[in-house]
């Protein structure tokens, strides 16, 4: 079976799950990472030196990075749907599941210290920073997404998980957003998915 390591408050661990969940796989996920520890032990180490979630372990293949891991069960599980089996169609939904670490890096300081800083900690420039940062990296999208209903064409893919998982927080965070109206709809589209709404839109810690 499918042993996932990594806890389910994890945008990355997020990612691992939603595709797990839409290719209908039988997995066991074992909390890991920051309240519950593991990563830091030898055992977890030897499998994922980085020390970080998720990790997986398939039949004894172990794997990390979470974008790897969602093209990995894609491609073994999902081909056809998740994954493209058009080269050109695959090579952009994996544009945009490498676009998502972009617009991550944007949204971490407003995450971090709107979620997870108590509030007289919180540094609210580095909010406005990178709210205003991630505000333009969603124009991207939006014009992307005025020509198709999915991030790589008229279908579901795994190009939409990882930047799903991500537009969630945007979405969760109390913060005042502008107006994107194909990035709403696409996003209403996601929480129509009972993968997503099990493993990803959830509440924010």
């Amino acid at each position: 079976m499918l042993r996932i390591w990594g806890r389910v408050n994890s945008v990355n661990v997020k990612k691992v799950l939603w595709a797990a969940e839409e290719l209908g796989l039988e997995y066991e996920r074992l909390d890991a990472g920051m309240q519950f520890g593991v990563t830091k032990t030898p055992e977890y180490l030897k499998m994922n030196p980085n020390s970080l979630v998720p990790t997986i372990e398939d039949d004894g293949f172990v794997l990390w990075e979470s974008h790897s891991i969602v093209r990995y069960l894609a491609a073994k599980h999902g081909m056809g749907t998740l994954c493209p089996p058009d080269l050109r169609a695959r090579a952009d939904a994996e544009r945009w599941m490498d676009w998502a670490f972009t617009f991550q890096n944007a949204m971490r300081a407003v995450f971090w210290n709107l979620i997870r800083t108590a509030p007289e900690k919180r540094d609210m420039k580095a909010v406005d920073e990178g709210r205003a940062q991630s505000a333009k990296l969603l124009e991207v999208l939006e014009r992307n997404l005025e020509k198709k209903p999915y991030v790589a064409g008229n279908a579901f893919t795994m190009g939409d998980i990882p930047i799903g998982c991500e537009v969630q927080r945007w979405m969760r965070v109390p913060i005042e957003r502008p107006a994107f109206p194909q990035v709403e709809a696409w996003f209403e589209r996601l929480r129509q998915r009972p993968a997503f709404t099990k493993s990803v839109d959830i509440p924010l810690t």
